[in-house]
């Protein structure tokens, strides 16, 4: 029965959970210096790997969330920290997220795990790591428990586990909760961003149908969803998207311990994102359920120093969990 219990408890204002979501992008400043490596893709496309080298045996896969980078303050402070302990990371920035349009029409989307699949084997491939652990954020981290569970049967030996944080693990509830009230002016950013790419896709390739109109009036995933994911990727409809691409079904194929940190004050999840019973039914799988943290917060306090809790516990998971 692998659920973890926590005592993370801030300070007053880091108790709302729209504060803590908020604070950490707005205010939260670090830098890393990463060495970036490009690499081809299957597909003759590219992705940028950000990687911070300590000359460790052992390498720490970071995946960001939906329009995040290796920029993504979560990203950065967990890279850092991670280094100081003696760890080698690196950073995948999804197809479109690196500064750089990618050179095809497809991006990325929460399911598509091939990116992940392929990146982990270029490790194996072209580095000497005994050990790979991969950690994702939201999206990402819904990438990281589908892929685990997905490829379960030919992991490389290398891989020991994984971690993931904030993550709508059943897409298809957790998209009725971003359409609330509540999270309106995140779903604004989410579509300003958006929108501007598929905007610019539209200009690279002129046989790709897009509605401007609609897609100016945009305020739902589903409606970007429609005009580019559905058609783009082959789906046949948003909610043949929701249900293919949510990790939920795939947790219990995991064979690799791993992890799950979800706030009950993220107003990004649904209910069914809190898997309580597919941890009490695994050996492997382990949840743990912060009261506080917002959707990729988890910040205690004004004082900088003082919150690297999340950061904590993913190398206290690591150590304790995943490299014995």
């Amino acid at each position: 029965m692998p659920i973890l219990k926590t005592d993370f408890t801030p300070a007053l204002p880091f108790r709302n959970g729209h504060f803590n979501t908020m604070y950490r992008p707005l205010f939260m400043k670090e830098s890393n210096n990463y060495k970036r490596k490009r690499i081809t893709t299957w597909d003759n496309d590219f992705l940028d790997l950000d990687f911070s080298f300590t000359n460790s045996e052992s390498i720490v896969l970071l995946i960001h969330g939906l329009e995040g980078s290796s920029e993504s303050h979560y990203m950065v402070s967990t890279a850092n920290l991670l280094n100081n302990n003696k760890f080698d990371t690196v950073c995948l920035n999804l197809r479109g997220c690196s500064g750089e349009d990618n050179l095809l029409l497809q991006t990325y989307h929460s399911g598509k795990t091939d990116d992940v699949n392929f990146v982990v084997d270029y490790l194996v491939e072209n580095y000497n790591y005994k050990q790979i652990v991969v950690v994702g954020y939201s999206l990402g981290g819904n990438m990281t428990l589908k892929y685990l569970g997905e490829f379960a049967k030919t992991l490389p030996k290398e891989v020991k586990g994984g971690i993931a944080v904030s993550v709508p693990i059943d897409i298809t509830t957790a998209q009725v909760e971003m359409n609330k009230l509540k999270n309106k002016l995140y779903m604004q950013e989410f579509m300003r961003t958006m929108k501007i790419k598929l905007l610019e896709k539209a200009e690279k390739f002129p046989d790709y149908t897009l509605n401007k109109k609609l897609l100016y009036k945009a305020t739902k995933f589903r409606h970007i969803e429609k005009q580019f994911t559905v058609p783009v990727f082959g789906f046949e409809s948003s909610e043949d998207y929701w249900e293919k691409a949510s990790c939920k079904p795939y947790i219990p194929k995991i064979k690799v311990p791993s992890l799950l940190i979800n706030a009950k004050d993220d107003s990004f999840l649904s209910k069914e994102c809190y898997p309580t019973k597919e941890a009490e039914n695994s050996s492997l799988f382990h949840f743990m359920e912060t009261n506080y943290g917002g959707h990729v917060g988890f910040m205690s306090s004004f004082t900088a120093k003082e919150n690297t809790w999340l950061e904590n516990e993913i190398l206290t998971f690591i150590k304790n969990k995943l490299l014995l």
